[in-house]
């Protein structure tokens, strides 16, 4: 089997989307040596994320980072790509898809945070995605999302039928191990005095609902006159 992959995010400084990716796709495509992988990117890429040999990089230009490149790269640019090297599949794990691509797809849709707080994003990004995001459920085979939660409110907002909806949990990076006693204990006092504590890992944004955590954490010590830590990273 042919697999195409928007691996658009892949650039050297990971965030959300490309951790995703990352994490997500460097284990399928070692796992199944048997399928062919194209992994589709918008500029020129670093090599370290050519995981294994199974795996061909196709440049697909111009680089989309605005909406109306993002339509003429998905629209556009990616049928031609895809009937070219003939997929059998296409997946899109950044919450868009092609309109006019006659592949059959598979789009993740991490959350409908742009319904749900718009001011965290930048408005004519929103209003893409306000317009487009109907548009692309309908159109994709299948639909990947990352929580119960988040699969519920794909079906709420826009009617999306539940057995088109796959829950796929995120991947572990390689990082995030268990540690030895001692390596606990030395984190522990660096950080909060040897206390016990809660841990947050994420970026500091409104999107990421920080006001609503500090504000249960605070409930938390009160009730309980606890002296737990919240360690924010």
């Amino acid at each position: 089997m042919i697999i195409a992959i928007n691996t658009r995010c892949l650039i050297d400084e990971l965030e959300g989307y490309g951790c995703f990716i990352k994490e997500l796709f460097k284990i399928l495509v070692i796992n199944h040596p048997q399928h062919q992988f194209y992994f589709l990117f918008d500029r020129p890429y670093n090599q370290k994320y050519i995981f294994s040999s199974n795996v061909h990089a196709v440049i697909v230009s111009p680089p989309a980072r605005h909406p109306i490149l993002w339509k003429y790269w998905y629209d556009v640019k990616l049928p031609f790509v895809l009937k070219k090297i003939k997929a059998d599949v296409f997946v899109s794990p950044d919450g868009y898809c092609s309109l006019t691509a006659k592949v059959p797809q598979c789009m993740v849709v991490q959350d409908l945070g742009f319904l749900h707080q718009p001011d965290a994003y930048k408005k004519w990004h929103a209003a893409y995605l306000k317009r487009y995001t109907p548009k692309f459920l309908k159109k994709a085979k299948r639909i990947v999302t990352v929580s119960q939660f988040s699969k519920n409110d794909i079906i709420k907002q826009y009617g999306t039928e539940p057995a088109k909806i796959d829950v796929v949990y995120n991947g572990v990076q390689e990082i995030f191990r268990p540690l030895s006693f001692d390596e606990k204990t030395v984190v522990q006092e660096k950080f909060t005095e040897g206390r016990e504590f809660f841990i947050y890992i994420g970026a500091i944004q409104p999107l990421k609902n920080l006001i609503n955590l500090l504000k249960a954490f605070s409930g938390f010590k009160k009730r309980l006159q606890s002296n737990m830590k919240l360690v924010i990273t």
